[in-house]
């Protein structure tokens, strides 16, 4: 609730800071009436108590207080960051699509996800699921492409180059997982080209760690890992890595710690040590939940 010497009713600049979004995401939300907002005498007001209310809501998502747990995937600077902010969060990381569904279930605060789409990542695949009281907020565009074994760069220089090499490949539901399907389509191969290596490798750092161990001649990985490991790296695609965060937890001190923290110094040197990030756009608005 709003403390009693604040106004009765924000502007839109105001509500706009309240959110971290631009001036223009409010004036879309007011238009769209996903806002509670009055109109008078021409201009935008928005009653403080309502926009409170509304921010606290969760309509359309799991009732009660989630736990301070961020599921979905893996991120190795998103771990780091957790740990160095003290923002006291605890991860879960199964994959993207794991990550939805333990924060449609109310089992996380938050999930980070990487799922490519026709037209981009991540946001349709959050629209279409219908959940309440939620943003979407950038962490980074990382990297990825594939990982390779010593001695092959210059075998392979290509997706389509992998044909009939031993990979370790994601779980399904991870967003890596998610690409490879989408990779074999376009390069009109299918899982039957590739030869799987023994074990499923449910991280960033597990898919480096079978590759550099030699169970696995490449992977699908991050640049990121390509360096820690001293491994091959051909990049494909610039993916971009989202937190969706429940609308309550978002304004937390566990969350505003860790988001304070990617405004600092520190994380923008060790983002340009581990390589293969753009955070330029960290803590961007980038969908907002009806």
């Amino acid at each position: 609730m709003p403390e009693m010497d604040q106004p009765r009713y924000l502007t839109t600049k105001e509500v706009a800071e309240l959110l971290r979004v631009r001036e223009r995401k409010v004036y879309d939300l007011a238009a769209a009436d996903e806002i509670p907002h009055r109109r008078i005498t021409g201009k935008l007001l928005f009653p403080a108590e309502e926009i409170h209310a509304w921010i606290e809501g969760g309509d359309g998502g799991a009732p009660g207080i989630r736990p301070d747990v961020v599921a979905g995937s893996h991120d190795p600077l998103l771990d780091w960051a957790i740990r160095e902010s003290g923002a006291g969060l605890a991860t879960l990381t199964d994959g993207s699509l794991d990550g939805l569904e333990r924060f449609a279930a109310g089992q996380a605060a938050a999930a980070g996800i990487h799922v490519p789409e026709d037209d981009g990542w991540n946001i349709a695949t959050v629209t279409a699921r219908g959940l309440g009281g939620c943003v979407l907020i950038g962490w980074a565009t990382r990297a990825r492409g594939i990982l390779l074994a010593d001695g092959l760069d210059r075998d392979v220089q290509g997706f389509a180059d992998l044909k009939g090499r031993r990979m370790a490949l994601r779980q399904e539901g991870a967003g890596a997982a998610a690409l490879l399907g989408r990779l074999l389509k376009d390069a009109g191969m299918t899982r039957d080209d590739l030869l799987a290596s023994g074990t499923v490798a449910r991280t960033e750092s597990d898919a480096a760690a079978a590759v550099a161990a030699g169970e696995a001649e490449a992977a699908l990985g991050i640049g990121a890992m390509a360096r820690q490991f001293g491994l091959g790296f051909v990049p494909l695609v610039d993916e971009r890595f989202d937190l969706l965060i429940d609308r309550r937890a978002w304004f937390t001190p566990p969350f505003q710690r860790l988001m304070a923290f990617t405004r600092t110094d520190a994380f923008r040197a060790k983002a340009e040590a581990l390589g293969g990030y753009d955070v330029g756009a960290a803590g961007e608005v980038r969908w907002l939940s009806r």
